[in-house]
């Protein structure tokens, strides 16, 4: 609420107890001409204070309560953000070993094909045999496999 932000909260607390001493000074003050003559208009503003103030007092109470549950979820937030870090790191060299590891298994195959390749040098020569030998297609298929 705006006002709660704006005014204190005594000041809610004292238009409460102002009211209930209004209310009780007019039952008990009726020997009183000024009281008694206006009994009725200070009991109005009497229990229009004591409902103000008793309102007022909930959205106190409310308030507190919400910005308790506002700090308790800052710090959740801010527990899961350190979580959060840890894990990126986490990732970040699970990936980093992973393309290591990607490297790593092409640059065997790149090696295995350089050495089939050898053997084959006259099948690739002009006028010869042109088949895609078996070492070939095994390396293809390996190279496509999931890393383990």
């Amino acid at each position: 609420m705006w006002i709660l932000e704006w005014l204190p909260n005594w000041l809610f607390y004292a238009i409460f107890f102002a009211g209930l001493l209004g209310l009780l000074a007019s039952y008990v003050m009726k020997f009183i001409p000024l009281v008694y003559i206006y009994k009725t208009p200070i009991q109005l503003g009497s229990i229009i204070a004591i409902v103000f103030g008793t309102y007022m007092a909930g959205a106190i109470s409310n308030q507190e309560a919400w910005e308790a549950r506002v700090k308790e979820m800052e710090l959740k937030v801010a527990a899961a953000e350190v979580q959060s870090a840890k894990e990126n790191i986490k990732i970040v060299e699970k990936i980093v070993n992973k393309t290591q590891i990607i490297r790593t298994r092409g640059d065997d195959v790149i090696k295995y094909v350089d050495r089939e390749i050898v053997k084959y040098n006259t099948k690739f020569a002009p006028g010869g045999e042109c088949e895609i030998p078996k070492e070939f297609i095994k390396a293809h298929n390996d190279a496509a496999e999931a890393p383990k």
